[in-house]
């Protein structure tokens, strides 16, 4: 039981709706979107809604036994500062969990984009957010201070019709002005950066519906799209905790593991 959980880029609240009284007593929802929070979906914790950014979170150091976070750590500007800001509001043996999406999120789509501006525009532009790669994430958690780490990988493959039920999907919405797709950015999933290039070639955005689907499109003349998912788990230290043994304390060596089957043999007779 945690009597006092966070979540961190709430948003409207999802992960609330999963939570049991039995094992959160109250939590706070934190994001910095002030209408995602006033639109929130009832659960049955009590709930507090807090409009603060990640990166600086407005609570005092070891106030909080659980801190979570779903799919809103890419938008951070720095994500070493919210690792930080985390660790520091946890209290002794606390544990954070979170997911976030994974450096080959949505690769098809950035692949068939850049690809079309090369050819038409002889340049390109990111029009997704960056992502962070694997191999950084547990790097970047021992830093912020977590230790007994678990950083696990999955992949969803979602089939659209094309290019442009993604890219609508990702609320990134597209208005054609003459032969020009002007894109803004809702509460979706397309560019934060500030580099970006709001503008999109009517020749570019078909020559890249067309290449989509030439290098990925399925069978049945839908095309995938993939969301890389990476989970983490990090405690915040305390003495209670287990540690690894002395280095050569060991009194089995791993290459009796390929003689576990006498060994079981033996001990049953």
């Amino acid at each position: 039981t945690f009597p006092l959980a966070l979540d961190v880029g709430s948003g409207r609240g999802y992960i609330a709706q999963h939570l049991t009284k039995e094992t959160i007593e109250k939590l706070i929802q934190v994001d910095i979107a002030e209408n995602a929070l006033k639109n929130a979906v009832e659960s049955e914790i009590p709930t507090v809604s807090v409009v603060a950014d990640e990166e600086s979170l407005p609570f005092r150091e070891d106030t909080f036994d659980l801190v979570v976070s779903s799919l809103s750590l890419h938008w951070v500007n720095d994500l070493p500062r919210a690792f930080r800001e985390i660790h520091q509001v946890l209290k002794p043996d606390g544990v954070f969990i979170g997911a976030m999406f994974g450096g080959d999120t949505l690769y098809e789509l950035r692949c068939s984009l850049q690809l079309a501006e090369l050819e038409r525009e002889g340049g390109f532009s990111p029009h997704v957010s960056p992502f962070t790669a694997v191999s950084d994430l547990g790097h970047l958690l021992s830093r912020a201070g977590f230790n007994t780490l678990t950083v696990d990988t999955d992949e969803i493959q979602v089939n659209y019709p094309g290019l442009f039920e993604i890219m609508e999907d990702l609320q990134g919405k597209y208005i054609l002005y003459g032969n020009i797709y002007v894109f803004y950015i809702s509460m979706g999933e397309s560019n934060c950066s500030w580099n970006r290039k709001p503008l999109l070639h009517r020749e570019t955005m078909l020559a890249a519906a067309a290449i989509y689907r030439e290098m990925y499109g399925n069978s049945d003349g839908s095309v995938p799209a993939t969301f890389q998912i990476y989970y983490m788990i990090g405690w915040k230290y305390h003495e209670s905790q287990a540690r690894p043994a002395q280095r050569g304390s060991a009194t089995v060596s791993f290459g009796d593991l390929a003689k576990i089957g006498v060994l079981l043999s033996r001990g049953k007779k």
